[in-house]
């Protein structure tokens, strides 16, 4: 192959790499210090995009040259620092002491209120910035033409490297922000103004992310979807360097960037999974990234289900509700029982994931997985076997089930937040194989054709048949979780030290729950799968991993009923929100922050708490 071609790629992945690191140190930062998983983060490096591309153009009318330019690029992610303080103060500060993923979905809360307004700011479409004055012209490499503003990106991330490296080894706000990092308690029994403290961490780290927007305007459009396009790849580096290491995120940016420049050139069909098989390797060998710490034990917050009274009440609960819910039919018409068909599977799908966080603190960013794996699997066997749906629905269970295991047995070694990114990689794994093995699984047009038989395809038997069946996987679940089984996982949960003490072999109880939580996730969504007659990629997505979590914590973790109604609630207010307005994410997003701050053990888990006060 031609070297002056393969400088070329290289110097290519070294500009994404800039770029990606200057991004990403802003996210290492704020976890470091707060440690909050900020998915939010994305959205500031689309704001400061989208403000560059208005701005700096403004600029270049009153002045055109370089000056005019860079200063619009400065002011840009100046403004999205302040914007980064206001979330600080306004949202943050409030939710410091709630569990992670309380503070995740906060900040999901965010994404989804920060979308409408991009747009209705900045309009719907996209937005190409100018060229930089001065750097308009490519230069002559090895006899090749390359863009000299990618030149000016390369330097600029070793350069922010530097200037961050400065400030936290020469200044008192660095020294308090590596004290943090290392302990955050330590500081402030010393007397250390946290709230100061945070508030300037998450200015830097905003300002970062808007910076890494706000620089891309010659090269990239824009648009809407660059949030979670990047948060991404941000959460990779953050995770592959060790969470809250600078230098760790720079090495992850700069191995990230070579992988995607030249792994295009031998497998092409490798550009969406080469990133996050990255992080997988690096989990496997350094389960705390490679310039990352072990976790300090019992500093996750880890919240769940406690042990429970028996009550012939529930017993009954468990008879009354199904049978109330079986007489939908004769008052509902067809678009209510499809809303009741879908609550119900999306109950089942959440409660899966209540059984490994919930009960056992296994946190997981990639529930999609099992959910996708069991729709794709129950598609499959009726596109490629000619099954039916009584051969194709088990089908789809125990291709989940499978997953559920082989990813089990690879994450339950790991813990904390490293533990869910590595069940985010697995299922950004399989979205990238069902998106680009398009000959078996239709790539991004999915299966069709994926309909029950005629005796159970009316939506009225259809509901019937999902309520039946989602009853029972309920019933099995909740009696598992009060079998010794989940006694086991509630003790790791809780202390694992302790629990191994007395003997509990607690990755083998960890390795059954990923397995048993992926057949029932498999199970709902095969049901999804015969509901909507298609499946396709959207199904392995972040997105539909986030409308779990989101589900599970608005009912409430610490409660059995919390997943269910939390199933409902979002729903619902999908159903109702959407077609009143276009704003429906501006509303949705306030909806989970207000749930969030009012409700910080979810529905039903504050309806509990407030009824054991008053008892």
């Amino acid at each position: 192959m031609d070297p002056s071609f393969l400088a070329i790629q290289a110097l290519n992945g070294l500009a994404s790499a800039s770029s990606l690191f200057i991004t990403a140190c802003g996210l290492t930062l704020v976890f470091g210090v707060t440690r909050i998983v900020n998915f939010a983060h994305g959205s500031l490096y689309m704001v400061g995009a989208y403000t560059a591309a208005t701005l700096v153009p403004r600029l270049l009318e009153l002045s055109y040259g370089p000056t005019a330019f860079w200063v619009g690029i400065l002011a840009s992610a100046l403004l999205v620092g302040v914007i980064g303080i206001l979330l600080e103060i306004l949202l943050l500060r409030r939710i410091y002491h709630a569990p992670e993923l309380f503070q995740l979905l906060a900040t999901f809360g965010v994404v989804l209120v920060l979308q409408d307004v991009v747009v209705q700011v900045f309009g719907p479409q996209d937005i190409l910035g100018p060229r930089a004055p001065g750097l308009r012209q490519p230069v002559e490499i090895l006899g090749r033409r390359f863009p000299s503003y990618e030149l000016v990106l390369i330097a600029a991330g070793p350069v922010v490297l530097g200037l961050v490296w400065l400030l936290l080894r020469k200044t008192r706000f660095g020294i308090l922000v590596r004290a943090a990092t290392q302990d955050r308690d330590m500081v402030a029994a010393l007397g250390v103004n946290q709230a100061l403290l945070f508030t300037g961490t998450l200015f830097l780290g905003a300002f970062l992310a808007g910076l890494g927007g706000a620089l891309q305007i010659p090269r990239v459009a824009a648009n809407t979807g660059m949030d979670l396009s990047i948060i991404a790849e941000c959460f990779v580096v953050t995770v592959v360097g060790g969470m809250g290491s600078v230098p760790g995120a720079f090495l992850a940016a700069l191995i990230i960037g070579q992988l995607q420049a030249f792994g295009i050139l031998i497998f092409p069909k490798s550009t969406l999974v080469v990133v996050f098989l990255l992080m997988a390797v690096v989990l496997a060998v350094r389960p705390y990234g490679l310039f990352g710490r072990p976790e300090i034990v019992g500093g996750s917050h880890a919240v769940g289900i406690a042990s429970r009274k028996p009550s012939r009440y529930k017993s009954l609960a468990w008879l009354a509700v199904p049978l109330l819910l079986a007489l939908l039919p004769l008052v509902a018409d067809a678009y209510l029982l499809k809303v009741a068909i879908e609550i119900l599977i999306f109950a089942l799908f959440a409660f899966s994931l209540q059984l490994l966080i919930g009960v056992g603190g296994l946190v997981s960013f990639g529930h999609a997985a099992f959910f996708g794996l069991g729709a794709y699997g129950a598609a499959l066997g009726v596109k490629w076997l000619g099954a039916p749906m009584g051969a194709a629905l088990p089908l789809g269970v125990l291709l989940a089930a499978v997953g559920g295991a082989l990813i089990g047995a690879f994450v339950v070694r790991l813990s904390g937040i490293y533990l869910a990114m590595m069940t985010l990689a697995a299922a950004q794994i399989l979205y990238a194989v069902a998106f680009q093995w398009v000959e078996v699984t239709g790539g991004d047009n999915g299966i069709v054709g994926v309909w029950p038989p005629a005796w159970i395809g009316a939506r009225s038997a259809y509901y019937l048949l999902t309520l039946a069946v989602t009853t029972a996987a309920l019933f099995l679940l909740t009696r598992l979780i009060d079998s010794p089984f989940g006694y086991a996982l509630r003790a790791a949960r809780d202390s694992e030290a302790r629990a191994e003490a007395i003997g509990l072999h607690l990755r083998r109880h960890r390795w059954m729950a990923f397995t048993i939580a992926g057949a029932s996730a498999g199970l709902a969504g095969g049901l999804y799968a015969f509901s909507r007659g298609s499946v396709d990629p959207s199904l392995l997505g972040i997105p539909t991993s986030v409308d779990a979590l989101t589900m599970l914590l608005l009912g409430g973790i610490q409660t059995i009923a919390g997943a269910p109604v939390g199933a409902a609630i979002l729903h619902a207010l999908r159903d109702w929100i959407m077609p009143l307005t276009s704003f429906w994410r501006l509303f949705l997003g306030l909806s989970i922050i207000t749930m969030v701050l009012v409700f910080p053990h979810g529905l039903v888990g504050t309806l509990a708490r407030w009824r054991e006060e008053r008892a």
